[in-house]
């Protein structure tokens, strides 16, 4: 017997009305827990967002506001849509052939599809971190953290000595390879080198740092270093991650969205995503009755 709660594979699922929340909101005196907002612009405002592959839609309408200096998570099961989404918010979608999208995307008040606009440049200021980890395997341990800076025109000797310092310490990797930083970067374990990628992408200086699935490959420990490290850097950077372990995702966001069949169907504090969310679609999904 079909279950009421559970959507069926083909059935047309209508988004439940968004919630983002005002850029002035304060948390109230009933739910002190509640993230508060920063003021200013969103990260990224996303009004009525489609993407096309060829004839193919993989995003319908899409509208949402992803706040700065907080952890935003992406749910939703295989093939909804989730990492076309992340890859909307830096243009890596445009290097395959064939793809398109209508709406609009600001980034901190700036349309990031202006003709004006060089991808280059943005992909510099917003960072992405995949979901295995890849070290420029010719390349050492400091090399790779620096590779960014040196193509950028950056050769002062104290500068990148420094940067590659203070990334190191940002991805919690300093004290395990400041000895060892001659060493190529596949010498390092799994999990030190998807946090050798996130100090690559801090060295730069982005303002914002997109994660597909980050840690899909590694083991709980890594995981868990992972997931201490995006909080650490939420205090200075806007992060927007992908994954499908809805634990990590109550574990590590501020404010959570689902995404199915290519819709947004619900984004809100990602408490309330998990406790009490508005949509019987996101029910039935978190709580693993589909997915």
């Amino acid at each position: 017997m079909h279950h009421p709660m559970t959507p069926r594979m083909n059935e047309e699922i209508k988004p439940t009305r968004l919630n983002p929340p005002a850029r002035a909101a304060q948390p109230s005196a009933a739910s002190p827990s509640a993230p508060a907002v920063p003021a200013g612009p969103p990260a990224f405002d996303v009004k009525n967002l489609c993407v096309w592959y060829g004839a193919q839609q993989t995003l319908h309408d899409v509208t949402l506001q992803v706040p700065t200096r907080s952890v935003t998570s992406i749910i939703g099961p295989s093939g909804c849509g989730k990492s076309t989404f992340l890859r909307t918010l830096n243009r890596m979608h445009e290097l395959v052939p064939g793809a398109r999208h209508s709406g609009e995307i600001l980034m901190l008040g700036q349309n990031l599809y202006s003709p004006e606009v060089d991808a280059t440049v943005v992909r510099r200021r917003v960072g992405m971190v995949f979901q295995k980890s890849n070290p420029f395997p010719t390349m050492s341990i400091a090399e790779n953290v620096l590779v960014g800076l040196r193509l950028n025109g950056l050769n002062d000797k104290a500068l990148l000595r420094q940067r590659l310092e203070e990334s190191l310490r940002m991805a919690a990797l300093w004290d395990e390879v400041k000895d060892h930083l001659g060493r190529p970067g596949t010498s390092l374990s799994g999990g030190q080198q998807q946090r050798l990628c996130i100090a690559r992408a801090l060295a730069v200086k982005p303002e914002i740092i997109l994660m597909d699935e980050p840690c899909s490959a590694l083991d709980p420990i890594a995981t868990s270093k992972v997931e201490e490290l995006i909080h650490e850097i939420k205090k200075d950077y806007t992060v927007v991650i992908v994954t499908h372990n809805m634990q990590q995702a109550a574990r590590c966001s501020d404010r959570t969205a689902f995404f199915y069949m290519g819709k947004l169907i619900e984004f809100d504090e990602t408490r309330t995503i998990f406790m009490n969310p508005a949509n019987p679609q996101t029910e039935a999904y978190v709580s693993g009755r589909f997915g």
